[in-house]
């Protein structure tokens, strides 16, 4: 009996959460239906509690039981697909590692940079904090690169759940102009590219909603 997947997300323009669970499920093959709730509207949050109990996106229902958190459904993903993380488990636990880091953190980034995929030619001012954030951030991805060239272009050579949790990140970067090394605009632009993100952003292009919070710069 096959099982049924339910993806609830919210704005495809904005929800860099959504995305960050959207990309390795429609990777994996798996098939899944999606449930679109337009976040910062009229009963969003009851419509969101009705499908899980933290009343956040993303959520992923398996056959009506529901999974409530990004890393989780990632996690989850994995374990029926275990080639999105690396087969060594030294570069196991360092994928997983900076995938806990920006998880968890990372928080001037967030909000000073919201994820808006529609913007380009956006400009904040980064505080101290934030500037730092970006520099881990770029060191993050350049000694993945360094480290795992050989065996293809994202963070650890082959795509991983790493890659899904960074793609957000990309995106901002994009969107606002932040200045990075030649190894880190190579990475910024696999992530681009990818034919998914590029799914992703042709949908969040024909939103109409305009978040006004999500709209920096």
């Amino acid at each position: 009996m096959q099982t049924e997947l339910t993806l609830v997300i919210g704005n495809k323009n904005y929800s860099s959460w959504s995305l960050r669970a959207w990309l390795p499920l429609k990777r994996s093959g798996l098939a899944f239906s999606e449930v679109f709730v337009p976040l910062m509207t009229l009963g969003y949050k009851e419509k969101l509690l009705e499908y899980s109990p933290a009343g956040k996106v993303p959520a992923l229902l398996i056959d009506s039981r529901p999974v409530w958190d990004s890393l989780a459904i990632a996690e989850w993903v994995a374990e029926q697909k275990p080639e999105f993380w690396p087969r060594d488990s030294l570069d196991r636990a360092w994928a997983r590692a900076v995938t806990a880091e920006m998880h968890s953190g990372f928080f001037g980034v967030r909000g000073s940079m919201p994820m808006n995929c529609r913007a380009s030619g956006r400009r904040v001012e980064l505080d101290e904090e934030t500037r730092d954030e970006v520099a881990r951030i770029c060191e993050i991805w350049t000694q993945c690169r360094e480290a795992f060239a050989d065996r293809g272009p994202w963070l650890f050579g082959e795509w991983s759940i790493a890659d899904a949790f960074y793609a957000p990140v990309a995106s901002r970067f994009r969107t606002y102009g932040v200045e990075v090394n030649a190894v880190c605009a190579g990475y910024i632009e696999t992530t681009w590219s990818d034919p998914l993100m590029q799914e992703w952003l042709t949908h969040a292009q024909q939103e109409t909603q305009v978040i006004e919070k999500g709209e920096a710069g």
